[in-house]
């Protein structure tokens, strides 16, 4: 018996991006094979070698962290300095500048990882030439996806704003922004 109800349709689900998807198989996977290495590694040395291993990593890393933590510091006060006596800001490229603290900050907290192979890529981090390669790579990496999102949809999205009402309907309408109070 039909009842002639229009049967309700609704949206299709957005499809879950890879990274989405991937990540906690790659982390899964990551976990299997550093507890692997390291039962490998106690096998061939001893238990207290790998223990060894593991309290050095997190030693070196901590001293890693607090060293970017404190030249970041160090890099951030003279730039307010310098900009408050009327002198120009100086460029991050500068020869020990701010470019690696983040690499470095990231290399500290893989050695903290316990872990083989989350100290040896936070070992490779610490390698300056390493270092300023994967700075420009993901830079490049950075300025092409800004630039992709600028392009249309997400510049779009600031210029428009929908509404959902609870019928279902939606409501077209456009994003003022308040120069006085500066929302």
């Amino acid at each position: 018996m039909t009842t002639g109800a229009p049967t309700p349709t609704y949206p299709a689900r957005p499809r879950r991006s890879r990274l989405r998807t991937y990540l906690p198989l790659g982390i899964a996977a990551w976990l299997v094979l550093e507890i692997w290495l390291l039962t490998v590694v106690a096998g061939a040395a001893s238990g207290f070698t790998v223990f060894l291993l593991l309290v050095a990593g997190f030693v070196l890393g901590s001293v890693v962290i607090k060293r970017a933590g404190r030249r970041a510091f160090r890099n951030l006060t003279e730039t307010l300095q310098q900009q408050q006596g009327g002198a120009p800001a100086v460029s991050a490229a500068r020869p020990g500048g701010s470019e690696g603290n983040g690499l470095l900050m990231l290399g500290g907290l893989l050695l903290m990882i316990p872990g083989l192979i989350s100290d040896a890529v936070g070992l490779l981090l610490l390698i300056p030439p390493l270092q300023k390669a994967i700075s420009r790579y993901a830079e490049r990496i950075f300025e092409r996806k800004l630039s992709e999102a600028t392009q249309g949809t997400l510049g779009d999205a600031f210029q428009q704003a929908r509404m959902h009402r609870p019928d279902g309907k939606v409501v077209q309408g456009e994003v003022i922004k308040d120069e006085g109070t500066g929302s």
